[in-house]
């Protein structure tokens, strides 16, 4: 075989990288994503309202968002191994320190600002990295099974999170996942995590120049050169704010309205505890599927149409939930509703590199990232706002619903260039 193509027995070692990355978004997801377990238990015991805690988990959310452009940053300046492993760590003592807030103040600190911080390095961002710098081909499917990571952190740890708080209580709950944070999850990435197919003398997956004519017989192509957008130039394109448009309300409608509320909404409608949590997980199997399914998807059918019709399927799905009164047809929503959770990820990113070019998409992307949480914060206050003034979440349901009809349309009316723009040095 050929020097740079093949490494540890047979299997390139871009593999272990993705194996590794989706390791750390299960775990950095599951615990950012399981804060919906705990609304009850901090309501019963401080007494806070629905939409003071909802304002805790909208600015988790909003620097979640915030930290994606700066995540960016310190990749392309130190690598992800690097920020990925101080990230974990910081993220693991953020939750223990969660556990032991006794103030509001000290849980906007540790969960709000903390926790959320630190998330951003198990993200999406880092995927889009990996993805970029570890493959020349099949760019789509890694970020999938990037994505999947995180939905198997929701498929996994919101169920045993659920279970500890049941069993123990919600403080024990958060020192066994800052455990598994800083047990687990750091010393793999530190051990195996490399930032670059150079750092282990390889070339990327699927970039190897081979000879003209190929084993097959035909013509082979050479890779085609990296380019880029400075960033003033993305904000002035309207390509730019349709894509950050379109995935300011997939946050509204995910992290925000369903992230959030839909364990104390299940509850209140009369579903215990254990099953409204099974369903979170069944959703996070879903998810797995979706995401993985729609990098495919991104890699041979394109990627407009198919985001434009993840959009309208959890538009539906919402309209369904407003009917929703047992376990058994909240369960029916997590399937409908789960294979459009993050199914949004490839099509997006692979639409910002279309867009603005493979040598910018990460930074880029953070921006659009950021959009995506700014969405997911107003959409998560929004549903304690809503179910304070409504007395339930129906209007909150509604709003989520209509507005994902609107993203299918800012996609369909996105535009991607028939010649690519002249190759730019990034911006610094």
């Amino acid at each position: 075989m050929e020097r740079g193509r093949w490494s540890l027995g047979g299997i390139h070692y871009a593999w272990v990288v993705v194996a590794v990355t989706f390791v750390a978004m299960l775990a950095g997801s599951g615990v950012r994503s399981s804060f919906g377990v705990y609304v009850k238990p901090l309501e019963a015991e401080f007494g806070w309202d629905r939409a003071t805690i909802s304002g805790v988990a909208a600015l988790s959310l909003l620097v979640y968002g915030l930290a994606q452009p700066l995540v960016g940053r310190l990749v392309d300046q130190f690598g992800t191994r690097l920020v990925m492993t101080g990230c974990l760590l910081l993220l693991g003592l953020g939750a223990f320190a969660t556990a032991l807030v006794q103030e509001l103040w000290q849980l906007y600190l540790t969960y709000g600002v903390i926790v959320s911080l630190a998330a951003g390095g198990p993200a999406p961002v880092s995927i889009a990295a990996v993805a970029a710098r570890w493959f020349a081909a099949r760019r789509g499917l890694v970020v999938g099974i990037g994505t999947a990571g995180i939905s198997a952190g929701q498929l996994l740890l919101v169920p045993v999170a659920m279970w500890l708080t049941v069993m123990l209580d919600w403080r024990a709950s958060y020192i066994a996942l800052a455990a598994l944070l800083c047990v687990v999850a750091v010393p793999l990435v530190w051990l195996l995590l490399r930032d670059d197919p150079a750092d282990r003398g390889l070339a990327p997956f699927g970039a190897e120049r081979p000879s003209p004519v190929g084993s097959t017989g035909r013509a082979e192509t050479m890779p085609v050169p990296e380019r880029s957008t400075r960033l003033a130039d993305a904000f002035r394109s309207g390509p730019f704010w349709l894509l950050s448009g379109s995935y300011f309300i997939c946050g509204y409608t995910t992290l925000g309205l369903i992230g959030t509320h839909i364990v104390p909404y299940a509850i209140e409608h009369g579903i215990g505890e254990l099953p409204a949590a099974s369903a979170l997980g069944l959703m996070g199997a879903v998810n797995i599927l979706g995401a993985i399914a729609a990098g495919y998807v991104v890699d041979r059918y394109g990627r407009r149409v198919p985001l434009a019709l993840t959009y309208g399927v959890r538009g539906l799905s919402l309209f369904w939930l407003l009917g929703v009164q047992d376990a058994r047809a909240l369960h029916v929503f997590a399937v409908i509703f789960g294979l459009s959770y993050v199914a949004t990820v490839p099509p997006t990113t692979a639409l910002t590199a279309d867009l603005f070019g493979r040598g910018t998409a990460a930074s880029i992307f953070g921006w659009i990232f950021l959009a995506h949480q700014l969405g997911a914060a107003l959409g998560s206050l929004a549903g304690g706002v809503f179910y304070e003034l409504a007395g339930g979440y129906g209007v909150a349901w509604l709003s989520g619903a209509l507005t994902c009809f609107v993203a299918s349309a800012m996609v369909l009316a996105i535009r991607i260039p028939t010649r690519p723009p002249v190759a730019v040095p990034a911006a610094t």
